[in-house]
């Protein structure tokens, strides 16, 4: 296999992303998260949501870490799938893709339906809402993906600039609500009184911890984006664990500032009451798809202007959102035909938009499916998606993890100039290997999430091994009829293409200092380069 297809694709990408855009491409998806998950928690987890968040998000930094160090030493625009077929082989790298697959797929629906729910908070606009009419709820949802689907086909979708327009505006105002609230509506007390008197049973609180890592999926668009990136390995650390801490301070600002809220009621004679039934309005199934801009609509003056601006600026970020899940999806199955992990239907280009038109239509269609049965599950439809979501970020994590173990002890000549603190330094055939202590409790944080969605989704545990199972199915089906192993790889040369790789990336010094290590180890190696 060629160099340039390791890499990502038979065509070398534009490399224009500069470190605001590597930072706005992983906010425009992850930025987003907030406004989904936030009422699913509450919903469930009550006045433990600050813990579960805080679980989720500690488990998010690691995942953050592994997936910074991963994209910077390997920049292509595989991301989590190139990662865990280098480093586990085919099978698991083709489970690892279609487990994102699952979450890209969902998140057009999801997002798409959070940018609804946040729209009919608008008085205008309340025939919009599931609770009241399901119907119009649910075809509107399914027009705005057949629509995103047409933009993707003829190649229209956010540009990198657009993205660095609406993420500035956003992070300003999550922090101008943030800065807000605990000013004007926080109180400690109505904090450890909700805790105290809303604290969940177990199974809740595992419920809400493997629904608060929503929150936190999306940092990989990073590593999407890692091959269009200029200078991958110096950019791409300091962006990842930018957001890493920007997400990380929303997310718990967020739940805390949930449980300690005084609402703007004219006359509350009981404050903290007012406050426990204010948490429990936002995790009502009526309110789950709006939960932020529920809390900005009560902080006191600025509640009148954020009752308006906040759903529009939500729906608006979540319509995004769902658009990359579209042009997401089809680039992980496009990344993945490439590697002869799927058909090679799903890299054909539609002839004069030059777009891959299968694989659209193919995902764009799955979520439209993933809608239906959303819908049949009525009041706990949003609950649905957001359980299939926890499952393919679980699942596919999980074997990021392990790809971060396997590469390193594999790969260990590969230069990382971003590399997760706190290593054990090992021996291992021959040569020296930093184990990642970090990775170990990464994995077992997240497996820990894995084990939780299982356990407390009765839909989720169903729905998210029976996509695995299926997709399976279709690998093993396309590798027989090519001949190709089941259960083995391809071979490929992974030296001589990181070499190429890192050229490709412009990181000449990374690229030297590679070929110098492969040369000592092997005298007779050489590496053509293009």
């Amino acid at each position: 296999m060629s160099s340039e297809v390791a890499a990502g694709g038979q065509q070398e990408l534009r490399r224009s992303v500069t470190p605001w855009g590597s930072y706005s491409w992983g906010y425009a998806d992850v930025g987003a998260d907030i406004f989904v998950a936030l009422g699913l928690v509450i919903g469930v987890a009550g006045g433990a949501t600050n813990i579960a968040f805080l679980f989720a998000g500690l488990v998010y930094v690691c995942v953050g870490l592994a997936y910074t160090e991963l994209a910077a030493a390997y920049p292509v625009a595989g991301g989590g799938q190139y990662f865990v077929m280098r480093g586990l082989g085919d099978f698991l790298g083709f489970i690892a893709g279609w487990a994102v697959l699952l979450d890209f797929t969902i998140d057009i629906t999801l997002f798409a339906w959070g940018c609804i729910g946040y729209l009919s908070h608008l008085p205008p606009l309340h025939i919009l809402d599931a609770g009241a009419h399901p119907m119009v709820h649910f075809w509107v949802i399914l027009a705005l993906i057949a629509g995103l689907a047409v933009l993707n086909v003829i190649g229209v979708r956010e540009s990198t600039a657009f993205n660095g327009f609406v993420s500035a505006i956003d992070v300003f105002s999550e922090t101008l609500i943030l800065v807000l609230g605990f000013l004007f509506t926080f109180h400690p007390e109505i904090l450890i009184h909700s805790m105290q008197t809303g604290w969940p049973s177990t199974f809740q609180l595992m419920n809400g911890i493997s629904l608060a890592i929503i929150s936190f999926v999306g940092l990989e668009s990073i590593s999407h984006a890692a091959e269009e990136t200029s200078r991958p390995a110096q950019i791409i650390p300091r962006t990842s664990i930018s957001l890493i801490l920007t997400i990380l301070i929303f997310a718990l600002a967020y739940s805390n500032l949930a449980l300690g809220m005084q609402p703007w009621f004219p006359t509350p004679h009981d404050a903290a009451g007012h406050a426990q039934q204010f948490w429990h309005y936002l995790g009502t199934t009526h309110n789950q798809d709006k939960a932020v801009a529920v809390m900005a609509s009560n902080i006191p003056y600025f509640g009148l202007l954020a009752a308006f601006y906040v759903p529009v600026f939500g729906a608006t970020l979540l319509l995004i959102s769902s658009n990359s899940g579209v042009f997401g999806s089809s680039r992980i199955a496009y990344s993945m035909s490439q590697f002869n992990l799927l058909p090679s239907i799903f890299k054909r280009v539609h002839r004069k938009f030059k777009t891959p038109v299968i694989s659209i239509a193919v995902f764009c269609t799955l979520a439209a499916i993933e809608l239906v049965f959303a819908a049949l599950q009525g009041d706990f439809g949003y609950e649905f998606l957001g359980d299939l979501y926890a499952f393919g970020a679980a699942a596919s994590y999980t074997l990021v993890f392990v790809a971060l173990i396997a590469l390193r002890m594999k790969d260990p000549l590969t230069p990382r100039k971003f590399m997760i603190p706190l290593n054990l330094r090992l021996r291992f055939r021959g040569e020296q290997i930093y184990f990642p202590i970090v990775g170990l409790i990464g994995f077992f944080g997240i497996l820990a999430i894995l084990v939780f969605v299982l356990l407390t989704h009765h839909i989720g545990r169903i729905a998210g091994p029976s996509w695995l199972i299926f997709g399976i199915a279709v690998y093993a089906i396309y590798r027989l009829r090519k001949k190709l192993p089941l259960f083995g790889s391809v071979p490929r040369n992974w030296s001589r293409d990181q070499v190429q790789i890192l050229k490709n990336a412009g990181e000449l010094e990374l690229m030297d200092e590679l070929v110098g290590k492969l040369k000592a180890r092997d005298p007779n190696f050489t590496t053509k380069i293009s």
